[in-house]
Parts: C-alpha cells; sequence; structure tokens
C-alpha cells in the first residue's frame, strides 16, 4: 500500500487511519511521533536517522493532528500508540499466527499486562514479557540476553515500552538480530497502561487533545519540564515551517 505522506517539520507523517493501518500493518518498525518527539528531532541526528529508515511513522498526537489543519494535506486522525496497540491485538485475537513479546516497564508490569491481555483475548496472544533493567541499552551482555529471549520466544511482534528517543533507537540497532520478528513498535507507556498501573486520561481529555495535560498532573515532576519547557519549542519551529522558514537541520544545504 503507498500512503501518501505529510511533512511537519523535518520528519515525514504517514497520512492513514487507524482501521488503514491495522489491515496494512504486516511488516516494519512503527514509530509513533508527537510534540516531544520532534523536538528532540531538532538536535538528536542519531533519532533523525531512525526516522529515516522506519516503515510507519504515525501520527500519536490531538495536537499534531489539529495542526496539521493548517496545512496544505491535514492528518486523517490521531491514532495514539497505546490505544492502537489495544486495536492491534483485538484486530488480530484469532489469528494464531499473531504471537507478541512485550518488553519494557518497571520490573514485574511487563508480565502483569501480558497476563491481563491473554485473559482479556481469551488465548496466549502475548508469548512472552520482560522488563530490562534501567540503562539496559548501554549493557551489551543484557542485550544480547533479551535478543536472545524474543528469539526463543516465537514472537513476531515486539512491542518495545521504554521511552522515546531509546526505544526507537534500540529496534533499529538490533531488529536485524530478530529475524523472525515482522513488526516492532515503539510505543512509551503502553505497557503501564495494559498493565493497569498506569491509568490513561479520561475520554472527554484525549478528545480534545489534553492527554498530555492529564498525565502532567499525575506525574508532575517527571512531565513537567518536558511538556512545559522543552516541548513549547515546537511551537516556533512549526511557525517557522508556517512562513516557510524552517530548516531541517540535518539536511546539507
Amino acid at each position: 500500500m503507498s500512503v501518501p505522506k505529510i511533512q511537519i517539520l523535518n520528519i515525514n507523517i504517514q497520512s492513514i487511519s487507524q482501521q488503514e493501518l491495522l489491515a496494512n500493518l504486516k511488516k516494519g518498525v512503527l514509530i509513533t511521533p508527537n510534540v516531544d518527539h520532534l523536538v528532540k528531532l531538532q538536535k538528536d541526528n542519531e533519532f533523525y536517522d531512525v526516522y529515516q529508515k522506519a516503515e510507519w511513522v504515525v501520527c500519536d498526537s490531538k495536537i499534531l493532528y489539529i495542526l496539521s489543519k493548517l496545512l496544505k494535506n491535514p492528518l486523517p486522525e490521531a491514532i495514539p500508540g497505546s490505544s492502537f496497540f489495544t486495536a492491534f491485538y483485538e484486530y488480530h485475537k484469532d489469528d494464531p499466527n499473531c504471537k507478541i513479546f512485550l518488553l519494557g516497564a518497571a520490573e514485574g508490569i511487563a508480565v502483569k499486562a501480558m497476563e491481563r491481555i491473554n485473559q482479556k483475548v481469551g488465548r496466549n496472544i502475548i508469548v512472552g514479557a520482560h522488563s530490562p533493567s534501567y540503562g539496559f541499552e548501554k549493557k551489551p551482555e543484557e542485550c544480547e540476553e533479551l535478543i536472545r529471549i524474543v528469539n526463543e520466544s516465537g514472537a513476531n511482534v515486539v512491542l518495545v515500552g521504554v521511552g522515546a528517543p531509546k526505544q526507537e533507537k534500540w529496534i533499529m540497532k538490533y531488529r536485524n538480530r530478530m529475524p523472525k520478528v515482522d513488526i516492532f513498535m515503539g510505543l512509551g507507556a503502553t505497557i503501564d497502561f495494559e498493565a493497569g498501573t498506569l491509568k490513561r486520561a479520561p475520554k472527554l481529555w484525549q478528545k480534545i487533545g489534553m492527554e498530555w495535560l492529564y498525565r502532567c498532573l499525575k506525574e508532575p515532576k517527571r512531565l513537567f519540564k518536558r511538556y512545559f519547557i522543552d516541548d513549547m519549542k515546537f511551537f516556533y519551529y512549526f511557525t517557522l515551517q508556517l512562513l516557510n522558514q524552517y530548516k531541517n537541520p540535518f539536511e546539507r544545504q
């Protein structure tokens, strides 16, 4: 399927609905940009390279969706990664060839998410779960062990939820070491949501694009600086784009 793309700052986001994505996501790396990603993408060259290599780049953010209406071709909808994953395993619940591995969250939480999802679906669609140690991506021996665990699980879908840009970089670095895995997803706090240890914003907050504020109120120490200081830069960059003044910092002039 050839999917049209919309440029926001220095990345191309696929203009696709959730139903179209569910029907066509058979292979590749799925990453879900939001405002925070786009700010990081102005300085992090390695993260930018990951975006260039990913097969699926899908809008996670209601804010990006709303702002895209100011562009020539707006996005059809926002597809938050956490709700997409729920839709994904429900879509594949009767497909015995869909076998998912959960990698991420704090100790014990990935296993709890696995148990809850399998009970909900009525079969063992989640074939394995593991919560890596803090800073695991810098520990070659642990990464080797994770690759072994995933390969031995028989999974063909891997969800990595350890936060951006760590999860996306880890996937791209090691994807070729897991040849039986068709789909990789970098989906942040999704494992916590599925385990029930972190609650998503009420539907109204989600609908009006304020899920980020709800999460900030729940975790102010961790998220206040990200949302109210770091991510505010995005609006400056986006204004430059609207004025045709934005320049990709990683593009050779």
